[in-house]
């Protein structure tokens, strides 16, 4: 007599025999699959707000550029004190070969009040400055309120104030006056942030022929900005030092300012790693959770394997069962977890303002992490159920 070969089961058949004990106990299921939905919505979540982050900073610096460079005075050789830098630096810095634009403000040694009520002390950390027409420009700055200074206002008593100073001072409109040497001078305008000319956001500042004609200025500059083409920022630095002070170009500094948010770009995703981790603890405290399920699943259901063995299902078709229900339970959890942790990232962007990034790779390696940690989590429930004999199994039901 032949021997009877089992029937094969389709793919539709796995899912719906591999579904039916989820159907049948949907509490635990939402419950298994919350431990993989955390830790697959933390891993998203990490890898998304990273990816916001440094996409935000890599767009500030497309639009701040990266081809300026700061020249500053240094420290006297000689005396050790500060040194200065020559009236007619901006003017020289100008002429090397590849300078576009170039501005300059000067440290005035006075003070920022309110009025002339606040206490000399209270100097809430503002600094005055003279800055050039062409200051604005160079830095790619904009106003965030008012107007800046112009060859008419930088010659009297008006000042523009960084938004930093502004917010210190409680001076939210332009028209407002603040009081300076023994004088009171109007605020025209309040800066928008310049995230690569920080010292400028805690300043207020003053055109340079009034610094020098109202508050004793001597003309030398603090700072001098200048923008110069992509191709020619390395050769600039060089000759940059030799050019403004050709006498002690040692007594020069100069800085990239976009080097800070470029570093903050490279470290955007410093801690990634450290928080992938815990996503990863997480997800592996969701896989115990799914294989301790099927566990306990097959213990319940003896009766139903046993049932199914005698009808002609074989151990194979026992394995492929369970092992499809711990997929299917992961899966969930995976699916979940995706969507949760794209919504975490679209809340943080959101909120702060940044482009809405989430890698493909962090989507498709999270959602197939959760499959293998399903086939893992099933291997052994889905061995042990096949295992069970039908004769014990219908006796014990």
């Amino acid at each position: 007599m032949a021997r009877l070969a089992p029937a094969r089961l389709r793919p539709r058949d796995v899912a719906l025999v591999g579904s039916a004990g989820l159907r049948n106990r949907p509490m635990r299921v939402v419950l298994s699959a919350l431990g993989i939905a955390i830790g697959i919505a933390t891993m998203i979540a990490v890898v998304g707000i990273s990816a916001s982050s440094k996409e935000h900073l890599m767009r500030r610096l497309d639009s701040l550029g990266t081809n300026m460079l700061v020249v500053t005075p240094g420290d006297s050789m000689f005396s050790g004190e500060p040194a200065k830098l020559p009236e007619d630096a901006p003017a020289m810095a100008a002429r090397i070969t590849g300078v576009e634009q170039v501005a300059a403000i000067g440290a005035v040694a006075h003070s920022v009040y309110r009025s002339d009520r606040i206490d000399e002390r209270d100097t809430n950390g503002i600094t005055l400055s003279a800055a050039q027409e062409s200051l604005l420009r160079t830095l790619r700055g904009s106003m965030a309120k008012g107007a800046w200074l112009n060859a008419a206002t930088g010659r009297y008593p008006a000042v523009v104030l960084g938004h930093v100073a502004a917010r210190r001072l409680g001076i939210t409109e332009p028209g407002r006056q603040v009081y300076i040497d023994g004088r009171y001078f109007t605020v025209t305008g309040i800066l928008a942030p310049l995230p690569m000319a920080e010292e400028i956001e805690r300043s207020a500042l003053v055109g340079w022929h009034a610094a020098q004609d109202l508050l004793g200025f001597d003309g030398h500059p603090s700072a001098v900005y200048e923008r110069s083409t992509d191709e020619s920022v390395v050769n600039v630095r060089d000759l940059l030092p030799r050019t403004v002070n050709p006498q002690h170009p040692e007594e020069v500094e100069v800085t990239d300012p976009s080097s800070a948010l470029q570093a903050k770009a490279a470290s955007a995703g410093a801690f990634t790693n450290l928080l992938l981790g815990l996503g990863g603890v997480a997800l592996l405290v969701g896989g115990v959770g799914v294989a301790n399920t099927m566990i306990i699943s097959v213990l319940e259901r003896r009766h139903e394997i046993g049932l199914r063995r005698a009808l002609g299902a074989t151990r194979g078709q026992i394995r492929l069962q369970f092992v499809a229900e711990s997929l299917l339970l992961s899966g969930l959890g995976g699916l979940a977890g995706v969507l949760l942790g794209a919504a975490a990232t679209w809340v943080y962007a959101l909120t702060g303002d940044m482009p809405w990034v989430v890698p493909p790779w962090a989507v498709i390696g999270g959602f197939a992490a959760t499959l293998v940690i399903g086939t893992v989590a099933g291997l052994y429930p889905a061995v042990r159920a096949a295992r069970v004999s039908p004769t014990l199994a219908l006796h014990a039901g």
